[in-house]
């Protein structure tokens, strides 16, 4: 009888610390439940290795001046991470006109030229971004040598599929609280403090808890 009932405690003692160990309230990624879903969707554009187990996912406005100057270095630190780090891209198009900058992107995906058309833009920015507000009619030119069918972009870019994608990016945003561009989270998780070094930190934490060094 004493066997059983020693047994019976233990058993009760090993479900408490089970589930005394079991992520409650906001789940392990550093975001409640219900806003897990609005961190990266089915449309996002993607870089680096899919099967990386640390993903950064980055809210950017393509008018951002300080989206353009980190733009490099976050690329740099996915190039250097060896497939464990990948980048998905979110909008928040801020700036007055950016949401037809940002339709314009999602035209060259239509060409597979996404990632040239970002840089150049970010490249020129100060051609078209004028006073704090971007001029779409401006920035033709400035994307042109990339080789994008720019007839076929116009086209393109009032697809009401890439309207969709824009207003579902930026409910996304509103749910996350973004409120600055760029805005990072770190496999789920925002930065404690905004800054490029902050960013490099966590990044490495979590490449670390995932690969273990």
């Amino acid at each position: 009888m004493l066997v059983a009932a020693g047994l019976f405690a233990l058993v009760v003692f090993a479900l408490g610390v089970f589930f005394y160990t079991q992520p409650t309230g906001p789940d392990a990624s550093g975001l409640a439940p219900d806003k897990r879903a609005a961190l990266v969707r089915p449309h996002s554009p993607t870089s680096g290795e899919p099967g990386a187990k640390v993903t950064i996912v980055e809210f950017l406005d393509p008018a951002c001046g300080t989206c353009s100057q980190f733009y490099p270095l976050v690329k740099g630190l996915i190039d250097a991470s060896a497939g464990r780090v990948n980048l998905v891209i979110r909008y928040a198009p801020f700036h007055p006109g950016s949401d037809e900058i940002v339709k314009i992107l999602e035209a060259a995906r239509l060409q597979n030229l996404y990632w040239p058309v970002l840089e150049a833009m970010f490249k020129s920015q100060s051609a078209w971004v004028i006073q704090h507000q971007a001029q779409p009619a401006l920035v033709w030119d400035q994307i042109s040598t990339t080789g994008l069918d720019v007839g076929k972009a116009r086209a393109d870019m009032n697809d009401p599929r890439i309207a969709q994608i824009v207003a579902q990016d930026i409910a996304d945003a509103k749910t996350l609280e973004v409120a600055q561009t760029p805005e990072y989270f770190v496999n789920g998780k925002p930065l404690p403090e905004w800054g490029w070094e902050q960013l490099k930190t966590l990044v490495a934490s979590e490449v670390r808890g995932a690969y273990g060094s």
